[in-house]
């Protein structure tokens, strides 16, 4: 038996999408977003100002969800199956989060190709965590998470072959 607070577990799932501008664009994608999860989309903004893509400061270029609990894990596996549960090695940081991208939403389970909306490709990242990873975001006391208690690369890549039966390739 294993100590429940080294249990690994999914904090959250992000989804994201990249539109590189406000307008109409970024409208069809909220769309897709909210037909995929279920859930409204939030903007994102532009940080900084870049000439060369014509993009300005505070400016819309996105939208993302983000997801948890057993939300987290449907559309988890949903977007597993599009990738044929196959995920490079590469795509785990060393803190135990990973992130993969899908090119085509229409390859979703019950997701018809649409002339109107047009194609939206995405990046989905997970977080992953233990329990106690409240310490870390509380308002008061927050304290940094121990080494010992953070989710390891090695212990990730465990974790989404057991729980997904994910295959990492090299």
């Amino acid at each position: 038996m294993s100590n429940p607070m080294q249990q690994v577990k999914i904090g959250k799932v992000t989804v994201n999408i990249g539109v590189g501008e406000g307008g109409d664009k970024l409208r069809k994608a909220e769309k897709v977003l909210e037909m995929l999860t279920k859930q409204k989309p939030v903007r994102t903004y532009a940080k900084m100002t870049n000439r060369d893509f014509g993009i300005r400061k505070g400016m819309p270029i996105g939208c993302k969800v983000t997801l948890r609990k057993q939300k987290a894990i449907d559309f988890l596996k949903e977007a597993l199956w599009v990738r044929n549960f196959k995920l490079p090695e590469w795509s785990f940081d060393s803190e135990g989060n990973f992130s993969f991208g899908i090119t085509d939403h229409t390859e979703f389970k019950d997701m018809k190709y649409d002339p109107d909306i047009g194609i939206f490709g995405m990046d989905i990242c997970v977080t992953l965590e233990k329990p106690g990873y409240r310490i870390k975001r509380r308002k008061i006391e927050k304290r940094k998470v121990p080494h010992k208690h953070r989710v390891g690369r090695q212990e990730a890549m465990e974790f989404v072959k057991k729980e997904f039966n994910v295959e990492v390739v090299e």
